[in-house]
């Protein structure tokens, strides 16, 4: 590994080694102790009680002081810690994470997105992140950081990717029933690489529908294989007879472009029966060149070709 700049890992790591150490340190101690009174103050040794001085100073003052300075020293220590992983460095790269269920979007400073966090290696990286929905919380364990994404709320982390590699982004904080599925990676790239991703185009080509899927967060409810999820499969969905409850009232409808859209813009007008009113309306959120790659998409030919899913 090169030398790099100060890291969130080494912050961290260094408060809980010392924390960890001087607890170890009190339960070897306090472990030796009661085993050398059992033995030494056995009842076989002194069937009679004696009789124990009424106090020592020396010995108060000792068991109280020591541990004040302990925990005082925990809590500087740690206060140091934290400052750091606060104090962004000034030439970090910013990014926006955006939590929604149940998935994750970065976006980046000159438009790019993408449902993966890419970062250069080296270089101290300030995630913003933001929640559309409910409570979620951004964890990247293999860099120590850890933030809740609170509604109307903007909170960041920073961290700093010392080798290249792939490592886990999970959400931490209990936000449904796919909260298990949020989860995605972070990519640490060497920079000529990592600029060279940032710079492709942004506009969705003939075959985005399935980028789009992934970045707007639908196939972490929804599948493109049959298999059944949250939501209803993606597979065989254009042309499907589809039993739905709308105001009230079942009725049955064939998935249509009129259809797919409306469920996309207000997925509480037709509820498919069977599954869960959990999805959260997309009006305002995709973009209408978007919004018409997902429609064309899901109403492809090679979809609409599939056996129809669940």
């Amino acid at each position: 590994m090169t030398d790099l700049p100060f890291t969130t890992i080494e912050a961290v790591d260094a408060v809980f080694l010392y924390i960890f150490g001087i607890a170890a340190l009190l339960l070897v101690g306090i472990t030796a102790t009661m085993v050398v009174f059992v033995v030494r103050y056995h009842r076989r040794r002194h069937p009679q009680p004696q009789p124990s001085p009424s106090s020592k100073l020396w010995l108060e003052l000792v068991w109280t002081l020591i541990p004040t300075l302990i925990v005082l020293s925990m809590f500087w220590y740690s206060w140091e810690g934290y400052l750091k992983l606060i104090d962004v460095p000034p030439d970090a790269l910013k990014v926006q994470a955006e939590g929604r269920k149940w998935s994750w979007n970065f976006s980046y400073e000159n438009g790019r997105s993408s449902d993966r966090l890419y970062v250069p290696v080296g270089r101290a990286v300030r995630v913003a992140i933001v929640s559309r929905d409910v409570l979620h919380s951004l964890y990247i364990p293999a860099f120590r950081v850890k933030k809740d994404a609170v509604p109307g709320i903007t909170t960041y982390v920073w961290f700093r990717a010392p080798e290249v590699g792939s490592y886990d982004l999970f959400c931490a904080e209990y936000c449904g029933v796919s909260h298990s599925s949020m989860v995605t990676t972070v990519e640490a790239l060497p920079e000529a690489q990592f600029s060279a991703w940032l710079e492709k185009s942004k506009k969705p080509s003939a075959a985005g529908g399935p980028a789009l899927l992934s970045r707007h967060g639908c196939t972490g409810c929804h599948s493109l294989d049959g298999s059944r999820r949250v939501g209803p499969s993606f597979l065989g969905l254009f042309g499907r007879q589809t039993q739905v409850l709308s105001d009230g009232r079942e009725r049955t409808l064939t998935a249509n472009q009129d259809y797919v859209r409306r469920s996309i813009l207000q997925p509480q007008a037709d509820l498919v029966q069977g599954y869960p009113p959990v999805m959260p309306s997309y009006q305002g959120q995709i973009p209408p060149d978007e919004l018409q790659t997902l429609v064309d998409y899901l109403c492809s030919e090679p979809l609409s070709a599939a056996p129809a899913g669940p």
